[in-house]
């Protein structure tokens, strides 16, 4: 079995990805960067868990979305 030590995805499940990046920019602002009417029209965390799981190219740019975040918070820690 291979080690997931380099991935900081592991172990992360979907809905605390969504939930984390709602409290942090909220929906307007993920309506704005990624472009899906999940968080555009009438946004919940349960409608964009249905279409994220269902849509492999918007669920790797939420994905990244949450790297960005994760980046820039451990970039404000350090300073």
């Amino acid at each position: 079995m291979e080690s997931q030590a380099n991935n900081p995805l592991h172990g992360v499940k979907l809905v605390q990805i969504v939930t984390e990046l709602e409290a942090h920019y909220g929906w307007e602002y993920m309506g704005h960067i990624i472009s899906i009417r999940c968080f555009q029209d009438n946004p919940s965390v349960t409608s964009s868990l249905k279409f994220l799981r269902r849509t492999p190219w918007a669920r790797t740019k939420v994905e990244h979305m949450y790297l960005n975040m994760l980046k820039q918070q451990a970039s404000k820690k350090e300073s």
